[in-house]
């Protein structure tokens, strides 16, 4: 029985006629070598499985090919495949192409072996190929041990790089190199792609699966066809339909999705827990709703800011029909807040073991925010209103609200403003902060400090500030070695803050030498109040019992 091969491996384009969504790099290579000016070197870069490392496979056949005859004399844009040469590298057996991880061969000794073997010529073949993968996990030694072969090589050597981290790799390699930036596959092109490898495969492929597989993907090629095998697999002989690919991906229905987004932007905190709680009752991935989250968001700001957004052919109907809805009754702060609490929400939800609990609590965070008036607006409101003035109604901000009949824009849903579906918005004076009284005495700035929950402040001011002189609005103070640098500093501003009148804080060298600070004032204070108590009788008898005591008031 013949070993299976997986569809990534199986369906690995062998020419540059095979390749998909690389229509740029395609074309370029072709003229280079229709014009005979194909460069000693190139590095191609982009994310995983997009075909960087196929690309350099099929560029060293085009160098190498002889044709069915044997009597190819030059590279060309079309290799035959069936040649001696063509056939060696499709097999990876060709003694003139080297392929090289540099993940795992990362050192200078690796490249001098390859240094050395740059000055012989091919044995049986028009140009020695070196083609060296994730070439950016070379050490610094082996990239400079490389740079002088690298730009100077001989007539008969060519070497393709290819790297999925661009950054890692210095200035001094790339400007050696003919660079190529290949791009994600388009979400439409993928899907058709796995539509006609399941084609080939005797699989039905339904549309709406085949989107879903190419969403799943991220633009990736050997991702796609990674995860159609999978879904092939689950399917069985049965047709590869959404409900298989969602149950693999542990996604849900976008009719769900969409009522959720709905309920969340509606305020109404109940319903979105109850239909989140469904989902991963019929099993949905916490973590995969919080991303179709995102994206519903992400579609319908896109809907909201540019209408045509919706004419894409990747979009079904439903994600026509509910963006174009959504977006009418959203506004563009609240669905760029939305964005900003799902972003941060996916890294809480990956940092902890909870994951039903913590997108639950992002979805109530997104719940109670989603009313609130914009930043903008809040400020005008500050600076302009008076203390009893309103600020524009939460639905200026884009919120869903109901119609005069209590449903919602869309219609069967009905619009919760407060944290239940029959609670009413809640309407928010806003009023400047009244001035603080001016403290008379350092204790009232101490106990100032302390009421405004400043507490490390008022900390050192009481333990390591001797006051040297008081009056209103300046206070001049000496400090211990222990105190806060810029105490002094944070004390004058935040005074003038609260009182609305200008405070100074000067640090002299030094304080009266009757001055002491608050703390050593306090223990000083207890501890005249406790002498009272050393002539009675009982505790002279303790005293008697244990001479010498250490009584400690610090905390006191």
């Amino acid at each position: 029985m013949p070993e299976y091969r997986v569809l990534a491996r199986k369906y690995r384009p062998d020419t540059f006629a095979d390749m998909i969504g690389q229509e740029a790099l395609v074309r370029t290579l072709s003229n280079a070598i229709a014009q005979d000016r194909l460069a000693h070197a190139f590095i191609f870069t982009g994310v995983r499985g997009i075909g960087k490392t196929t690309t350099a496979r099929i560029l060293a056949r085009v160098m190498n090919c002889t044709g069915p005859d044997g009597q190819q004399d030059k590279p060309t844009v079309t290799p035959c495949g069936v040649c001696d040469n063509c056939v060696a590298i499709r097999d990876d057996r060709h003694v003139d192409v080297l392929e090289m991880d540099a993940a795992s061969r990362t050192g200078v000794d690796d490249i001098r072996e390859l240094i050395e073997g740059v000055r012989y010529k091919p044995v049986s073949s028009r140009f020695k190929v070196y083609i060296i993968d994730e070439v950016h996990m070379l050490s610094r030694n082996a990239f400079n041990a490389l740079l002088k072969t690298l730009e100077e090589p001989p007539a008969h050597v060519k070497f393709i790089f290819a790297t999925t981290d661009i950054h890692k790799v210095p200035v001094t390699v790339l400007s050696r190199c003919q660079r190529f930036d290949l791009p994600r596959v388009g979400r439409d092109l993928l899907a058709r792609h796995l539509q006609n490898v399941a084609t080939q495969e005797a699989v039905t492929l339904a549309d709406e699966a085949a989107l879903l597989l190419a969403r799943a993907a991220e633009g990736s090629v050997r991702d796609g066809l990674s995860l159609l095998d999978r879904a092939i697999a689950l399917a069985g002989d049965a047709p590869v339909a959404p409900p298989v690919v969602q149950e693999m991906l542990g996604l849900s229905e976008r009719t769900d999705l969409f009522a959720l987004f709905r309920l969340v932007m509606q305020g109404d905190t109940p319903g979105a827990l109850e239909r989140l709680n469904q989902l991963y009752t019929r099993g949905a991935e916490p973590l995969a709703v919080l991303r179709e989250l995102q994206e519903i968001t992400h579609l319908v700001t896109r809907a909201k800011v540019d209408p045509a957004t919706l004419d894409l052919p990747s979009l079904t109907e439903l994600e026509r029909t509910e963006s174009r809805d959504l977006a009418a009754g959203l506004g563009v702060p609240v669905l760029t807040r939305a964005w900003q609490i799902l972003l941060k929400g996916c890294e809480e939800v990956q940092a902890t073991d909870l994951a039903l609990p913590a997108v639950e609590m992002v979805l109530i965070r997104l719940c109670y925010l989603v009313d609130l008036p914009p930043p903008g607006e809040l400020l005008k409101a500050l600076g302009n209103a008076s203390p009893t003035s309103n600020p524009p109604a939460a639905s200026a901000t884009g919120q869903i609200r109901p119609e005069p009949g209590g449903a919602s824009a869309s219609g069967g849903v009905p619009a919760a403003t407060g944290r239940t579906a029959t609670a009413a918005p809640a309407v928010v004076a806003f009023s400047a902060p009244e001035a603080a009284p001016a403290p008379e005495s350092f204790e009232a700035v101490v106990a100032l400090f302390e009421a405004r929950r400043e507490g490390l402040l008022a900390f050192h001011l009481k333990r390591h500030a001797r006051l040297a002189s008081f009056t209103q609005g300046a206070i001049e103070i000496a400090l211990t070695p222990e105190a806060l640098p810029e105490l002094a500093g944070k004390s004058a501003k935040l005074l003038s803050q609260w009182t609305r009148t200008r405070w100074t804080v000067t640090v002299v060298n030094q304080a009266p030498a009757t001055a002491a600070t608050l703390q050593e004032q306090r223990i000083t204070a207890k501890r005249q109040e406790l002498e009272q108590y050393f002539d009675h009788p009982v505790v002279k008898a303790v005293l008697e019992a244990f001479p010498n005591p250490d009584i400690v008031l610090e905390n006191l």
